[in-house]
């Protein structure tokens, strides 16, 4: 059995949901990533995307400068523990509909696991692993 700590994401980034979307949106261009982690306190509240900032912000006419990441924040997240295996990330994920699991141990953000990171660790011959495991194309 494989867990989900052995193939988990480990160089997060968090921000505050006071923060934001430009702050967001730069630190996701600087960090060659496509999510943040939103924290209040050192707990998830959150996660945005960069498609979070494109659909629920921008396409309706609010202000990256001025919009907060708590006002589009997808919230009720769903985290695992570095400890489950990865088929019930996988469930997880098809159950709630998302693309990324927080992992927490003892209620402290310790690694992220994306479908991507679940097509590379249990379908390597997989379009989507080829695509996942590529470097960025910025």
């Amino acid at each position: 059995m494989t867990t989900v700590g052995e193939f988990m994401t480990t160089r997060l980034v968090t921000m505050s949901g006071d923060d934001t979307l430009t702050a967001a949106a730069q630190e996701m261009r600087d960090s060659a990533i496509g999510d943040v982690v939103v924290t209040d306190g050192g707990n998830v509240v959150g996660i945005v995307t960069d498609r979070d900032i494109t659909v629920r912000a921008v396409a309706e006419n609010m202000d990256p400068a001025t919009t907060r990441l708590n006002q589009i924040t997808s919230k009720d997240v769903v985290t695992v523990s570095q400890y489950d295996d990865a088929v019930s990330a996988a469930d997880l994920m098809r159950t709630y509909a998302v693309r990324r699991l927080p992992v927490v141990d003892d209620g402290r953000l310790v690694g992220l696991v994306s479908m991507g990171d679940l097509a590379v660790e249990r379908e390597p011959q997989s379009v989507l692993a080829d695509i996942s495991a590529d470097d960025p194309n910025n």
